[in-house]
Formats: structure tokens, C-alpha cells, sequence
């Protein structure tokens, strides 16, 4: 197994991971567990996609905005913002935590996740 198919393996589980939270009733402990998986589904999300690209299209990009830049530059993942507000709300997440942002966070996951959903379509062959 390569190094690009372990990393696969471990963002299809992440995502897998997150889908199945949302599936549940929300609550607090559920919502704050939502949050929780999707911060590691999106560190693994951009970490993939840079090996991704690195890999199968010879491109080094250091950042996540610059890997998603360049996952929309070669086709994996549709142009649009959806990209953008996630690494924003994801660097809000880790950094400043209470109740209102929780919830409106949360409300942005069902959205966030159909995102990371079209990246496994993109690189799961």
C-alpha cells in the first residue's frame, strides 16, 4: 500500500467518520463531537490533497488555501468558495470556541461535508 492509499483510507474514515454524527439527533455532546471530527476530517482533507497533487500531478503547494487553489486549477475539486469559508471556519474553530458559534458551525457541517464528499469522488480511484 502506497503512502497516497493509506492517506486515502484515513480520509474516507474521517469522513465516514463525520457523516455518521450528523446522522444522529443533535444534542450538545453529539454537535461538539460534530465539530471535533470535522476540524480532523479537514486537516486530513488538505493533507491528502497535497500528497493528491504532489503525486499524481508533480504540484507542491504548502497551505491548504494553496492546495485547494490548486485542486481547483487541475479539475479535482469544482471551483467555488466552499473551500474557503471551510479552512475559515475550521481556523475559527481551533481558535475561539463558545456556544453561538458552536451551533451556527454546526448548522454548516450538513453543507461542509457534501464538499469533502465530492474530494472522495475526485481521488478515490
Amino acid at each position: 500500500m502506497t503512502k497516497l492509499d493509506s492517506e486515502k483510507e484515513k480520509y474516507f474514515k474521517t469522513l465516514k467518520n463525520l457523516e455518521e454524527v450528523l446522522e444522529k439527533e443533535k444534542n450538545e455532546e453529539r454537535r461538539d463531537s460534530a465539530i471535533k471530527r470535522f476540524e480532523l476530517c479537514f486537516d486530513v482533507a488538505w493533507k491528502v490533497l497535497k500528497l493528491y497533487l504532489f503525486q499524481e500531478k508533480g504540484v507542491t503547494c504548502l497551505s491548504p488555501k494553496d492546495c485547494f487553489k490548486e485542486g481547483y486549477k487541475r479539475g479535482i475539486i469544482s471551483y467555488d468558495d466552499a473551500w474557503n469559508k471551510i479552512c475559515d471556519k475550521r481556523n475559527s474553530a481551533v481558535h475561539a470556541y463558545d456556544e453561538k458559534f458552536a451551533d451556527a458551525l454546526y448548522d454548516k457541517l450538513p453543507k461542509f461535508l457534501e464538499s469533502f464528499k465530492k474530494l472522495k469522488e475526485s481521488i478515490k480511484d
